[in-house]
């Protein structure tokens, strides 16, 4: 049997044409005509001997077939990109410290720190996980070098990598959690409980401040200093908890706002800052791997978003 080589110009086309939700909006990104793109999943599909992609209404749909060749381009492209990284960097050699929101902790800080050190195994990382609040404060006192931290209106558009909806959550079970029901006598009705994290917490913030405009009633249910604590306490019904859909366990579910009588809440900008002092490139090139590891992660409507949180939305 004659082994084919898969041409990655053309996985990366497609990849990047999923991602983006049409073939248009790839060749944009990717700077080559449509026709040029289109004519690489073409090629795809003759070395594969399968149709890839289908029409579904006015954007692309994967075949059973496209859906296994993407799950194989992303990690080909990935140890691609990686190999180049570590061949054409420069030899680094130092430290450098870096914060990161806990939301992201489980997810991307292990995909980050293994493939930084594989391609600069001469640099020592240093790495926390942290609340929006403590990682700001360390940033600035010059205790940590690079955070990826929630946007607090404050992030330059520069720094600002993507945008993440908010979400209401509660137990993936329905259960008996005394929701506040649209049109209800408020002398009647329990207030909302909610779970949160400790103060300072800028989603907490968020949460009453937009149900005290929609005029519902709240208390606060379960107090926790991690959020581990939190979605425990959240999946066993004490109250729902404000957080992004990325990255919850299992137990929890995302809760139509329309369904409950909940207000619908604003996008939050994610920012990647660094320390106030001259760039360095062992910063740069961790820098450029978060940034890579989050469009490989997240949804492409999210880092492709504009949106930005301001103290004004709230």
């Amino acid at each position: 049997m004659r082994l084919t080589n898969l041409d990655l110009a053309a996985l990366r086309s497609f990849v990047t044409g999923i991602d983006a939700g049409s073939f248009m909006q790839a060749a944009d990104r990717l700077g080559r005509s449509t026709s040029a793109v289109s004519a690489q999943l073409k090629k795809l599909e003759d070395q594969t001997g399968s149709a890839l992609v289908r029409r579904a209404g006015r954007g692309l749909a994967l075949t059973d077939q496209g859906e296994l060749l993407l799950s194989y381009a992303r990690r080909l492209l990935s140890l691609n990109d990686e190999a180049i990284s570590a061949l054409q960097s420069p030899e680094l050699e130092g430290w450098v410290r870096l914060g990161i929101q806990e939301d992201f902790g489980e997810t991307v800080l292990a995909q980050v720190l293994g493939q930084f050190a594989r391609a600069h195994p001469r640099v020592r990382v240093e790495g926390r996980i942290g609340r929006n609040s403590e990682l700001r404060e360390k940033l600035a006192s010059g205790h940590l070098d690079l955070a990826l931290a929630w946007d607090d209106g404050t992030a330059k558009d520069d720094d600002i990598i993507a945008s993440l909806p908010l979400c209401w959550l509660g137990p993936a079970e329905e259960g008996p959690i005394p929701l506040w029901q649209p049109g209800a006598n408020a002398d009647q009705s329990e207030p909302l409980p909610l779970a949160v994290l400790e103060a300072p917490c800028m989603l907490r913030t968020i949460a009453c401040t937009h149900l005290d405009q929609h005029g519902i009633p709240w208390r606060i249910a379960f107090v926790s200093p991690s959020l581990g604590g939190m979605w425990a306490a959240t999946a066993a019904g004490l109250g729902i908890s404000l957080r992004t859909p990325f990255g919850h366990p299992a137990s929890l579910r995302v809760l139509d706002p329309a369904s409950y009588g909940l207000p619908a809440m604003p996008s939050l900008g994610l920012a990647l800052l660094r320390a106030p002092k001259p760039d360095n490139q062992i910063s740069n090139h961790l820098a450029a791997i978060i940034r890579q590891a989050l469009q490989d992660t997240l949804p492409a409507a999210w880092t492709m978003s504009q949106l930005k949180f301001t103290p004004r939305q709230v």
